[in-house]
């Protein structure tokens, strides 16, 4: 029987970063994946190839260059699901070979098929009909989820889909109702919207991404309305057919009937667990198939570590890869520092959105005296040149240490620009320090100094202040 230092079931970025910092650590490393391809869901149905549709999109419909910098108008009649899911395929391509790569030069060893738990260190592997045991002194479980599929609806995978479903669509609907306003269902359908597709998101909540700074969350819903998307808050689907037409109907608990030529289920995301054995590891997880776990990642069992999104919030890729790499670190007794509560949100709607930090509602709430600088886009150099007149940054400040408490931005290259400002906040910056510093001209990280002298021109200089730099 083959014995690993460390086994990890599953083999997406979380999978994929824990048995790489293993493997350099000089451990014995495999990686059990029960599809025929590496990567999990983050590169064959989630991440990349929702992140690659939109920068397909915004290439397409030719964004960007549709206001001011041409005065023409997208083409969004003559664009195909063919067009889009071209550069979707390759990037996928791409990426599969750079992660098989990776794999092999770290000297890992790649197991076909689904693992199950005999005992906590040992691991039942069944592939083409075939069963093999195997013993690990650590185990990671990285098996991520799978779109929640609500009971008495048929997905069927042209009318009624779920977001795995995407990418298998052979044409273009002309119209599209989107169910659960979360960041998945958000993303798909400014996507869509922005093709011409004439969108309706149905939410049971009153906002859109109530997580969200309030103004961010207000002017992403402005903007998708002006692309004519359709917002129904506060509404919950009852059923769900497809017509005879072919047509999918949701008929609401209002009893309101919403008629489109697609529906888009997007109402969370559950757990791949149900093949584990967990009992067998004394490993139990909830409703929605998450494990919990403890700081350092480890379950209820030592020696078995759960990371990405099957242990739930915040189920980011980017987390995920923090989680695994700190999992592998703990297991074998090395000494991680890390800033978990200064992770980055990435949203890629069109705008696309990011933030770090609190949000106004939080330091209200917790009583925090805070003030804000807020740079505008259509005052940035930069926002003229790529035409893009609507996107905002905005800094939250301790309004007596000036401490950065929070980045919000919406626009234009968000998820790259937020990491200034979580650098800054990592480092115990303020508002001073993009006061003080020159950035390059013309480009969106002028937004920092532009936010932070609004800001500073709220608070006024402090006795030990060089003089005011000037607006």
């Amino acid at each position: 029987m083959e014995r690993y230092d460390l086994v990890v079931i599953g083999s997406g970025p979380a999978g994929q970063r824990a048995a790489v910092q293993a493997a350099k650590l000089g451990k014995r490393v495999a990686i059990v994946e029960k599809k025929r391809l590496m990567g999990g869901v983050c590169l064959h149905t989630g991440t990349i190839p929702s992140k690659t549709f939109r920068e397909a999109v915004v290439q397409l419909t030719a964004r960007h260059q549709a206001g001011l910098a041409f005065s023409i108008q997208p083409v969004a009649s003559e664009i195909t699901m063919s067009d889009v899911l071209a550069r979707c395929h390759r990037v996928i391509s791409l990426e599969m070979d750079v992660v098989a790569h990776q794999m092999r030069r770290n000297r890992i060893t790649l197991i076909a098929g689904t693992a199950s738990f005999v005992s906590p260190g040992r691991l039942v592997i069944d592939s083409d009909d075939q069963k093999t045991e195997i013993e690990a002194d650590k185990v990671v479980i990285a098996v991520g989820t799978t779109p929640a599929r609500p009971d008495g609806v048929d997905i069927d995978g042209k009318s009624v889909i779920d977001s795995d479903d995407v990418l298998e669509l052979e044409t273009l609907p002309r119209t599209l109702t989107v169910v659960g306003a979360g960041v998945i269902g958000a993303e798909y359908a400014s996507m869509f919207a922005a093709l011409g597709v004439e969108v309706t998101v149905i939410d049971k909540r009153d906002t859109l991404l109530p997580f969200l700074d309030r103004e961010i969350s207000d002017s992403l819903t402005y903007q998708m309305r002006n692309q004519n998307v359709t917002f129904r808050f506060g509404e919950e689907v009852a059923q769900v057919h497809v017509r005879e037409d072919g047509d999918a109907e949701a008929i609401l608990a209002s009893s309101k009937r919403v008629v489109s030529d697609v529906l888009l289920y997007s109402i969370g995301r559950v757990g791949n667990v149900a093949k584990l054995g967990l009992d067998a590891a004394e490993i139990t997880a909830d409703s929605r198939g998450r494990i919990q776990v403890d700081e350092n990642y480890q379950t209820q069992t030592k020696g078995i570590y759960a990371v990405g999104d099957v242990i739930g919030f915040p189920s980011l890729a980017a987390t995920s890869m923090y989680q695994g790499r700190h999992a592998a670190c703990h297991a074998f007794g090395v000494e991680i520092t890390a800033l978990p509560h200064l992770f980055p949100y990435g949203i890629y709607s069109i705008p696309e959105i990011s933030m770090v930090g609190k949000t106004e509602e939080e330091l209200t709430k917790d009583g925090v005296p805070y003030e804000f600088g807020v740079a505008r886009y259509k005052e940035i150099a930069r926002g003229a040149i790529l035409g893009d007149d609507t996107g905002l940054l905005k800094l939250l400040f301790h309004a007596e240490t000036r401490d950065i408490l929070g980045v919000h931005i919406i626009g234009t290259a968000a998820t790259e620009l937020v990491h200034i400002g979580q650098t800054a906040m990592a480092l115990g910056g303020t508002i001073d320090f993009f006061v003080q510093n020159v950035f390059n001209y013309p480009t969106f990280a002028e937004c920092y100094k532009v936010a932070a002298l609004d800001g500073y021109n709220k608070v006024g200089p402090r006795p030990s202040d060089p003089p005011h730099p000037g607006t």
